[in-house]
């Protein structure tokens, strides 16, 4: 058998049962105050009033001739009676100086003596008191009658702490409607109040919802992805440390504007956009971000919740896919080519042309060899120039001559670790693709790389030393035979997204804005300008690193820049 373990009161409900207490521990301490403070007041009261007629009566000239009477009872008796039904009194008592009473609600106490202080009526003085006589306890004003100075007779009038009790106790009913009702209002407002509180908290207890919020911190910590929450007026409300981290942003940005917080312009767009977005891709400086957003509403727009995921390293992986496939396609091609030649050749030789035969071969074998070498003399880093003789091989079966320039001059081992082979290759194949894709179908359809080192330029490369001269700067220029680029668009032709040409599958824009980000990534400088030739020439400049201070190669072609479209 097991014992069930109650469940803890959630917490609007311990709230609503300590609020409850509360004001009825309020309500029925003023109360009681009230009733202590009325039935003082109630006395005080009856004192006063007993005072008034005592003192009425004693100045009353037809008092003073009626106890100059020989029989003051028959003169006073009537008037005391018709005062005390006036008056609302219980009792007024005439008496002679002695104490002896002339008057008595009860006729049987007449000719008896007064019970009660009468000491300083006797010596002419007014006074008040509490006192049990032969109607019971009551509330009494003594006063002197006086004639010529000289005490000729005392009247005492008096109200039964009955009948006060009885006043007070008519005040108390109504002071505990009046308590009644506030307790009654109270509870209700504080029902309202913590029914509202209980939808709120899902009914959850203190315990829960602390833990809750550890829970949550530390799954917003733990999370590698980014999570950024925006309030009504798109301001930060939550940031978690991934989104920190692939925004770029530091320090306290919490209540900050989204507008502030220093971020491209199309995500920052992005982020302020009243409808949701999905699986958007946008570049910053550093990182290819996905970024899906929601509004919250409940009846009203409450604020956004944001995820982002970082895509760098798979955009790179992707880029390197494709220029795999290009490969591949390349070599598929290639070998077509070859099984034609091939046959060729060995139909020479069937048709007895021997010498036709090795001639032919020897050509084709002159023509593949003078291209492998005309690359690896210009450029010997090993992935630029594999990259180079597969976009050559992508080019030439699109129709697309890609020349290699006689400037070009890139020895291996001359670049520094700081720059990546995986950042050259999304820099030189990204802008490559482009030019083909703007040259194929033009006359003439050519492209021209270049690639070299040369003394950096003063003021334009970032991270450049100027004490040790300037340093040395990586070049890498593409040029076309297309179209060209429209002066209006160059500075919106590195955005992502921006294309002139159709878009198509998975859409187009991102490869140049990779191209600008890899190289702001590393301090360069990117370009576009119009070729003399028409078409256009895209040129990357990237610091290279030079602890030992080393000069740029002799060979290299130091402070020389290409001038004209096919270099």
């Amino acid at each position: 058998m097991h014992l069930r373990v109650p469940r803890p009161r959630s917490l609007a409900g311990q709230l609503f049962a300590m609020q409850a207490v509360l004001i009825a521990v309020v309500v029925a301490g003023y109360a009681l105050f009230t009733y202590i403070s009325d039935r003082g007041q109630a006395q005080d009261a009856a004192g006063r009033q007993a005072r008034a007629v005592s003192l009425a009566i004693a100045d009353s000239p037809s008092v003073l001739e009626a106890i100059g009477s020989p029989d003051p009872t028959a003169r006073l008796q009537p008037y005391a009676v018709r005062v005390m039904r006036d008056t609302d009194v219980d009792f007024v008592t005439i008496m002679d100086p002695e104490g002896i009473r002339w008057t008595h609600p009860d006729p049987g106490q007449i000719g008896r003596p007064f019970r009660g202080h009468i000491e300083r009526a006797q010596r002419g003085q007014t006074f008040t008191e509490t006192y049990t006589g032969t109607l019971g306890p009551s509330v009494r004003a003594v006063t002197p009658v006086l004639d010529d100075g000289r005490v000729v007779g005392l009247v005492s009038a008096g109200i039964k702490v009955e009948e006060i009790s009885k006043r007070a106790q008519e005040q108390l009913t109504a002071l505990l409607g009046v308590a009644a009702g506030a307790l009654l209002l109270g509870a209700v407002g504080t029902y309202v109040i913590n029914a509202r509180l209980r939808r709120h908290t899902h009914g959850m207890n203190a315990d829960e919802l602390s833990r809750m919020h550890d829970y949550h911190q530390a799954a917003l910590h733990a999370v590698r992805e980014g999570l950024l929450m925006l309030d009504g007026q798109y301001r930060v409300a939550l940031i978690n440390d991934g989104g920190r981290e692939l925004l770029g942003v530091a320090g306290d940005v919490v209540g900050a504007s989204v507008a502030d917080l220093g971020l491209p312009a199309q995500l920052t767009g992005a982020l302020l956009a009243s409808e949701p977005r999905v699986d958007e891709v946008h570049l910053t400086d550093r990182r290819v971000l996905v970024v899906n957003t929601s509004p919250v509403s409940g009846g009203e727009r409450r604020g956004t919740v944001v995820t982002l995921r970082d895509v760098t390293e798979l955009q790179s992986l992707m880029g390197e896919l494709n220029s795999e496939r290009g490969f591949t396609q390349a070599l598929r091609s290639q070998a077509h080519e070859a099984a034609n030649r091939l046959h060729t050749v060995v139909s020479l030789i069937e048709l007895g042309r021997a010498e036709e035969a090795v001639d032919f071969a020897t050509a084709e074998l002159e023509l593949a060899q003078a291209l492998t070498d005309q690359v690896v003399a210009a450029v010997s880093e090993p992935v630029l120039a594999a990259l180079l003789l597969g976009k050559t091989a992508q080019a030439n079966e699109r129709g697309v001559e890609l020349v290699v320039s006689r400037e070009s001059r890139l020895d291996d081992g001359l670049l520094p670790p700081s720059l990546p082979a995986r950042d050259l290759v999304t820099i030189l194949g990204n802008l490559v693709d482009n030019a083909v894709d703007a040259a194929q179908g033009r006359v003439p359809s050519r492209v021209t790389v270049a690639a070299y080192t040369e003394a950096a330029r003063g003021g334009e490369v970032s991270g450049a030393d100027p004490a040790a001269g300037g340093g040395s700067e990586l070049v890498l220029r593409v040029s076309d035979t297309g179209a060209g680029v429209d002066p209006a668009h160059a500075d919106l032709v590195f955005q992502r997204g921006f294309s002139t040409k159709p878009a198509g599958e998975g859409g187009r824009g991102l490869g140049l804005a990779l191209v600008s980000q890899a190289v702001q990534r590393h301090g360069g400088t990117l370009t576009v300008t119009e070729a003399p030739g028409g078409g256009a020439r895209f040129e990357a400049r990237l610091p290279l690193d030079d602890p030992q201070g080393r000069a740029p190669a002799p060979d290299a072609p130091a402070g020389r820049r290409a001038a004209g479209g096919a270099v």
